[in-house]
């Protein structure tokens, strides 16, 4: 991503007038619907030393908040597609752990209070002080546990969502928790994982992680995808979906 749509993780140069507590670890998605404000309050968390991406809308911040594990979302109470308190919810589902201010209207005393009774932990009001929303996240972050957050996966590693495949370390997580596959369970999620949210079919899928030519051997597909919904997906939203009559993908869960 690029530094003009607010979602770029480049750290600036470390200025001297920021708060000695500036850590580069803290992460903090901004969400509204306004790009240029999220454009300009990413700015001021990165000018704090601290990493910032941005979302427009609410499935959109929900994704990122999955993939990314910010410790804190600066999160505008109306979106045009989920509000921010269904956002929240989804969120905190996932991640009780993060820490959220509320942008709201001046006069909509009733978001205010339906955002700290759903686990908001502030707010500020609109129009506000970048420096106001920089002191309140400075309180939030020293308050965020862990203090460190989740450890990030590898650049290199395959994300989606709470999974993640290291192709170097020949590891598979999903929510943290390491799942043992075998060699062509590995390979076929490994294949599903490069190709999120597309349709595979089985031919496809023979031919890339068994190199047969489709002619009769699906079950074979049938019975892998079966192992790994096992593996992956127990006690768990689903990832693994089957397009009837078509094939199957991957997605992160909702």
């Amino acid at each position: 991503m690029d530094d003009t749509d607010g979602r770029s993780d480049r750290q600036p140069d470390r200025h001297p007038d920021r708060h000695p507590d500036a850590r580069p670890d803290w992460r903090v998605l901004v969400v509204d619907d306004e790009p240029d404000l999220v454009e300009v309050v990413c700015g001021a968390v990165r000018y704090e030393g601290w990493q910032a991406r941005g979302a427009t809308t609410g499935l959109e911040a929900v994704r990122e908040a999955a993939q990314w594990r910010p410790h804190a979302v600066v999160l505008d109470v109306m979106l045009p597609d989920l509000d921010g308190l269904e956002v929240l919810r989804r969120v905190h589902a996932e991640q009780p752990e993060v820490r959220v201010l509320f942008l709201t209207a001046r006069d909509a005393v009733e978001e205010r209070i339906a955002g700290i009774a759903a686990g908001g932990d502030d707010y500020v009001t609109k129009p506000f002080s970048l420096a106001e929303v920089v002191v309140r996240l400075r309180g939030l972050l020293r308050r965020a546990a862990p203090a460190t957050g989740p450890a990030r996966p590898p650049a290199h590693a395959l994300v989606l969502g709470d999974l993640v495949l290291d192709d170097r370390a020949r590891e598979v997580t999903r929510d943290g928790e390491t799942i043992e596959l075998s060699p062509t369970e590995y390979a076929l999620l490994a294949h599903l994982m490069r190709h999120p949210r597309q349709v595979l079919s089985k031919a496809q899928i023979l031919e890339a992680v068994w190199s047969y030519d489709f002619g009769g051997q699906a079950h074979i597909v049938e019975l892998y995808i079966s192992y790994l919904r096992k593996k992956l997906d127990a006690g768990r939203s689903p990832m693994i979906h089957t397009v009837r009559g078509a094939g199957y993908l991957i997605k992160a869960a909702p």
